[in-house]
């Protein structure tokens, strides 16, 4: 499922998984699946992780830049001002900030100390997605992604970057719901695990994308995210840029963390989920806004909802959007118009 593109760690956790899901097995070079299980000594940083203190306690900031921000500037400009206020109910709310290569270094530093040093003056987290993984998308809406060359030096810039900021990173979104499903991707779990290392060596929280629950069956989804490093991570984000209802996505999650050995945590995406699954995931009609980004204090492996697809930016060319990542104003009219309250 194409998702928005935007331009301008323990040994008893270990063992748990083995027993869950049998023996860990290696899906193939194509799959990114060499080296599968980690030693004792690259799990540690785990148990230290999922441990810690909520990274998102503090709340999701707002970002210094959104489509929905420069198109209720513009409506308002035009003198449609009940648009532009509509508009405003998105640009006001905590989005993720998503990473790619339409970034050039330079460019990719340039906005991630742009949005830290905005979210440390809000006295929030800053959230980011990386989204270039090679074969990102296949050859769906938002192909393309990094050559696999390209891609650890890149992951490594970012995490360098971000240290010793209020950041949270959730890790390539379908890339794991994807494997296997296209030429190049390459060693995939390989380049999840290491970006990860490189995250969590920073001292940067990262969640990696675990699909939704009406995609991948738990069992499969909770071998690959093993195998790309989750028990290194913070945990795993759910219902990226989809609709499926929260309660759905929490019992999914459940399911993934305990096959994980219960370690990890989770995140899960509100932005579009309010009024569930329409039986399309691309620029579906009678979706509405998702409950707001907020901390999850319950107690429970949930950290946070968070708003990590941009509402009102297109999924790709279908049910008449516009290119993937582009503002499409029906769809944010339609959004903001069935949000939940």
């Amino acid at each position: 499922m194409p998702r928005s593109l935007r331009m301008p760690p323990a040994v008893a956790a270990i063992v748990s998984l083995a027993v869950a899901l049998g023996l860990v097995h290696a899906t193939g070079a194509a799959a990114g699946a060499e080296d599968a299980v980690p030693d004792a000594a690259g799990a540690a940083p785990a148990a230290a992780t999922a441990a810690a203190p909520n990274p998102l306690a503090r709340g999701a900031a707002l970002p210094t830049y959104s489509a929905a921000a420069q198109a209720a500037a513009d409506a308002r400009a035009q003198g449609r001002f009940d648009v532009a206020a509509s508009f405003d109910v998105i640009a006001q709310t905590p989005t993720a900030t998503w990473l790619g290569e339409w970034y050039s270094d330079a460019d990719l530093v340039r906005v991630l100390r742009a949005e830290t040093q905005a979210a440390a003056q809000q006295n929030r987290v800053a959230t980011f997605v990386l989204y270039a993984i090679p074969a990102r998308d296949c050859t769906a809406h938002s192909q393309g992604g990094l050559t696999p060359e390209r891609y650890g030096p890149w992951t490594r810039l970012i995490a360098e970057t971000l240290r010793g900021t209020a950041s949270a990173v959730i890790v390539e979104p379908d890339a794991l719901s994807m494997l296997g499903e296209c030429e190049g991707q390459g060693a995939r779990t390989t380049y999840i695990r290491d970006a990860v290392r490189a995250l969590t060596a920073a001292g940067i929280p990262a969640y990696i994308d675990a699909g939704n629950g009406n995609w991948i069956p738990p069992e499969t989804m909770a071998q690959r995210l093993y195998e790309a490093g989750v028990l290194e991570a913070r945990g795993f984000a759910t219902n990226v840029s989809n609709f499926s209802p929260t309660a759905v996505e929490r019992d999914y999650a459940e399911r993934v963390r305990m096959l994980l050995g219960g370690g990890p945590r989770y995140v899960i995406d509100t932005s579009r989920n309010g009024r569930g699954w329409q039986g399309d995931w691309c620029n579906p009609s009678n979706v509405g806004l998702g409950t707001t980004p907020r901390a999850i204090t319950d107690g429970t492996a949930l950290d946070a909802l968070l708003w990590i697809k941009r509402p009102g930016e297109s999924d790709g060319v279908c049910n008449g959007g516009p290119a993937a990542g582009s503002w499409y104003e029906a769809a944010a009219l339609e959004l903001v118009r069935n949000r939940v309250y």
